[in-house]
């Protein structure tokens, strides 16, 4: 596994990342709306409606990031950490709410194109918005990877899509500008649109597959097979120690995997439950943030979750 982050990325904790990212949102709805005013451009309106989707993405993202930290409870043994899912799936219903107000107001444009004013000022504040979420999106990105934090991922991504609308709107309203085409620009908000549908549905699918108990990531699966790997034992060819019925899911910044050790029926209590410990803390060390759940079994016993009568 690769060594630990740096503690800088370790600070900047998803509650904070999430609470400068809502006071970045209300700078670029000021800047992109200023440079709507200004220009009277579509695009740029596209823009600025991206722009409140990403207010409202950050501050329910930060809501829920608060509500994933709280503890277990007697309500909730298992703790609150997917409610990060709940985060990426409200992301993805904004972002689609977006792209479809977008798709109206170019429309209508695309009709009757109208012409364009000040763009000097209005792509300046656009580019100067810009700088400020892709700064912003790279930094929570990072962090997301080192908190495996759903909620912020999701608003990084958001964030990320914004600099490429914004990208977008530049280049469509320069070459409407340099052309004369006005239609250019309700062109260039469709387009605009399509991408940001697109990032919605894609968080959709994440946030629901997380809701559904996916399984850890391949990556983090071949390091759990590892370790189980190490602790397996043989002696003249008969298993001594093994392993099997490993299931592994994903809640929020957690890992989780159950699994059987078999051993040795005449192993006393004492000796089966200090190896148990030993394959937990080594699981532990090797991926941060799992839980590991180990049932004990002899070996000759087998354990069988699929029987006809256990699904009806």
């Amino acid at each position: 596994m690769a060594s630990s982050p740096p503690s800088l990325w370790r600070r900047l904790t998803p509650q904070r990342l999430l609470a400068v990212s809502v006071g970045v949102a209300v700078a670029t709805i000021v800047l992109k709306t200023l440079a709507w005013w200004l220009t009277d451009s579509v695009g740029l309106l596209s823009d600025a409606l991206e722009s409140l989707v990403n207010l409202a993405g950050a501050m329910f993202g930060l809501w829920m990031v608060t509500v994933a930290a709280r503890p277990a409870d007697d309500a909730h043994p298992y703790g609150h950490h997917k409610a990060e899912y709940f985060s990426a799936g409200f992301e993805g219903l904004l972002i689609l709410a977006a792209a479809a107000g977008i798709a109206w107001a170019a429309l209508q444009r695309l009709w009757m194109p109208q012409p364009l004013q000040r763009l000097d000022w209005g792509l300046a504040l656009s580019v100067l918005s810009s700088v400020l979420n892709g700064t912003l999106a790279w930094v929570m990105l990072r962090a997301a990877r080192v908190h495996r934090s759903a909620a912020l991922e999701g608003d990084a991504r958001h964030l990320f899509t914004d600099v490429w609308t914004s990208a977008g709107v530049v280049v469509g309203l320069g070459l409407a500008a340099a052309t004369g085409w006005l239609w250019l620009d309700a062109l260039v908000a469709l387009a605009v649109g399509a991408n940001i549908a697109r990032e919605g549905t894609r968080l959709l699918w994440q946030a629901s597959q997380g809701l559904m108990d996916e399984a850890v990531e391949p990556e983090v699966r071949a390091e759990i097979d590892r370790v189980l790997q190490g602790f397996a034992h043989q002696r003249d060819g008969v298993e001594i120690v093994r392993f099997d019925h490993v299931h592994t899911r994903k809640a929020g910044q957690r890992r989780y995997v159950d699994l059987h050790m078999h051993m040795p029926a005449n192993w006393t209590l004492g000796r089966a439950a200090a190896l148990r410990l030993s394959v937990e803390q080594a699981l532990m060390s090797a991926v941060p943030g799992l839980r590991a759940t180990i049932q004990l079994l002899p070996s000759d016993v087998e354990a069988h979750f699929d029987d006809v009568a256990d699904l009806k």
